[in-house]
């Protein structure tokens, strides 16, 4: 019981967190990992809680038509293969190793999520090049390998991609965000489901609070939303680093 009490209202701020700007994961892993899940289990877990999350603001994207079914597709499929190749080499390492690992990746996510700009990108019209779609083959597949071996910041990451890199206007990087996000989050599930590493009453009750959060979330939505973000986050991950560093 007091993994729920740990878990379900950091998950909640989780959502509420990702609807105002992106950055949940940051804040709904390490919830798993306060209330002493094993490392495999807490990502496991937390892909369950996501998945469900991820699908619902997905299924609003595709329903909006803002996503490229063209260009979304075929990067799909190098994203379930970088989310194959990254859960697995998760099943394969160590809790420790993934624990120190877990203290530099955490930090560098938070940067990208916390302190990027994001930069004034033409919303629609944008014909997709071949070398746009080369850029989200190779972003689709790396980033999915991150996201199959722990996961925050990962949309923050392939949006960076497709607006920066692929040079993709706005509509199509944040719907193709989603898609690959969701597909990720879902094929690792699956991978850590066959390893009988997801705890499901927990990742369940979990998944209610983050569409909870979302929802309230969504009505919060304006130019100062960082400030409520930033404050949230840091101070959940200075907790998680306490928790290891006094393991």
């Amino acid at each position: 019981m007091k993994a729920f009490f740990i878990v379900c209202p950091l998950v909640f701020l989780a959502g509420l967190v990702d609807s105002i700007g992106g950055g949940g994961g940051l804040i709904s892993l390490p919830a798993y990992l306060l209330a002493g899940l094993p490392v495999h289990t807490a990502i496991a877990t937390n892909k369950l809680s996501s998945s469900i999350g991820t699908s619902v603001s997905t299924g609003r994207f595709i329903r909006h038509g803002y996503v490229h079914f063209k260009f979304a597709g075929p990067c799909l499929l190098f994203s379930i293969a970088g989310s194959i190749l990254g859960s697995n080499l998760s099943l394969m390492a160590s809790d420790r190793i993934l624990r120190n690992f877990l203290m530099v990746v955490l930090p560098v996510a938070a940067f990208f999520v916390l302190f990027n700009r994001k930069k004034e990108i033409p919303e629609g019209g944008t014909a997709i090049t071949g070398k746009m779609y080369a850029i989200g083959f190779i972003s689709a597949l790396l980033i999915g390998i991150y996201d199959g071996f722990y996961g925050p910041g990962t949309g923050t990451f392939l949006l960076l991609a497709f607006t920066g890199l692929a040079k993709t206007d706005l509509h199509t990087a944040a719907g193709t965000t989603k898609v690959l996000n969701l597909t990720s989050n879902i094929t690792a599930l699956f991978t850590f489901l066959v390893h009988r590493e997801v705890l499901f009453p927990l990742g369940l009750a979990a998944a209610v609070f983050c569409m909870a959060g979302h929802y309230i979330g969504a009505g919060l939505v304006d130019k100062n939303g960082m400030k409520v973000i930033r404050p949230i986050i840091l101070t959940v991950l200075t907790l998680l680093f306490i928790k290891i560093l006094t393991e």
